[in-house]
């Protein structure tokens, strides 16, 4: 719990925009953290016996309209059963 505080302490500090969750597909019981900083999304999840996960997922940059098609496309495709 102190490193779950400790965290949200600095986070506050440093004015980072932050929620908590808890989620329930984890099999162990947990607090998540979830950050959004420019660029980046932290999960970070405190588990009641005291380990930390830390997952950051990065953002590959913006793209306008004239990509959405291709983008969509891309995404279809890879998530195609068939294929």
């Amino acid at each position: 719990m102190k490193k779950l505080l400790d965290f949200l302490c600095q986070l506050d500090e440093y004015k980072v925009f932050y929620w908590l969750s808890k989620p329930s597909s984890e099999p162990r019981r947990c607090i998540m953290v979830e950050v959004v900083i420019p660029g980046q999304r932290w999960e970070v999840e405190f588990f009641e016996d005291g380990e930390i996960f830390i997952e950051i997922f990065r953002s590959d940059g913006i793209y306008d309209n004239e990509h959405a098609d291709d983008l969509i496309k891309q995404l279809l495709d890879a998530n195609d059963p068939k294929l």
